[in-house]
């Protein structure tokens, strides 16, 4: 299993900031960086810049919102990002949540499944460097082909919970990019449905400290959104927890060595941690205990 961690889930770093973090991650061992996409810096383009500047770590976006571009303009930018960074960039997209899609960008959220069947149709050729010849109810494209110098095939993951988006993500892409879903849910609903030669990032809340129930307070108040999306909140009511603190990795190193090693276990190919930055010195500490899994 590849280890990874997140940057840039909050809009107050900035790209010198998450240059510095690039190398820190890359210094430390790790495999891959993950991205989130927010109202903030543009992840693919940000991870274009990075990668200029750290030679051998992987990147992947977690996630890019597919509504808002349309599948050859993300196509074109991830490729050029793929090329930037020696192919060592995956494009991570999803649905994201219908308060953003609908009520704060104006597009219609309905039949969601069938918009990202549509939007895979239109990119997955391209990313395979294929011509792309397709009529669909949302996109209708024809004879686009994209030629980036230094792009090889760009893999490609879905943001994919519940069970028609993991059909979908095992049949038309490369894998799944999950957040908020637990170790028992990841072995007995994600790792079955879409199939053993999956990429499955697993995505987890993550601290090493002695403060235990201090941490998972300040988790349950930093995370409070993520228990109340209906696609997060699925899955938190599989795994049976009330919230986002209760799946956070928590605890001294014994501890959270056994808990990775159930996402392992459980069919996670690249673990993604989430740093949670709970007190003085967590982030570094938690870091360095991730360094020496490598």
């Amino acid at each position: 299993m590849r280890i990874g961690t997140m940057m840039g889930a909050t809009g107050t770093t900035t790209l010198d900031d998450l240059i510095g973090m690039a190398k820190k991650v890359e210094a430390a061992g790790l495999d891959t960086i993950w991205m989130a996409n927010i109202f903030s810096l543009d992840a693919i383009s940000t991870l274009a810049l990075i990668g200029r500047e750290v030679p051998r770590i992987r990147f992947g976006t977690a996630v890019t919102p597919t509504y808002p571009r349309h599948p050859t303009a993300i196509a074109q930018q991830a490729l050029t990002t793929a090329a930037a960074t020696d192919n060592r960039f995956t494009l991570g997209i999803g649905l994201s949540h219908q308060i953003v899609i609908e009520d704060m960008l104006g597009f219609s959220y309905d039949k969601p499944a069938k918009h990202m069947r549509e939007y895979l149709s239109v990119l997955m050729p391209l990313a395979r460097g294929e011509t792309v010849n397709f009529d669909g109810e949302q996109y209708r494209v024809h004879g686009i082909t994209l030629d980036v110098p230094g792009a090889d095939r760009l893999p490609v993951v879905v943001a994919a919970l519940g069970p028609v988006m993991l059909k979908l993500a095992k049949e038309m892409a490369d894998g799944t990019n999950t957040w908020m879903v637990g170790p028992k849910t990841m072995a007995a609903h994600i790792a079955p449905s879409i199939g053993p030669d999956a990429t499955i990032v697993g995505g987890v809340p993550i601290v090493l400290t002695t403060k235990v129930d201090e941490a998972r307070e300040k988790i349950a108040k930093d995370l409070v959104i993520y228990g109340q999306l209906p696609s997060y909140r699925a899955m938190l009511d599989r795994e049976g927890v009330s919230g986002p603190a209760d799946i956070a990795i928590v605890g001294d190193e014994n501890a959270l060595r056994g808990e990775i090693k159930r996402f392992e276990d459980a069919g996670v190919t690249d673990f993604n941690a989430a740093i949670m930055d709970v007190e003085a010195g967590s982030y570094d500490r938690t870091l360095e205990f991730l360094s020496s899994l490598k």
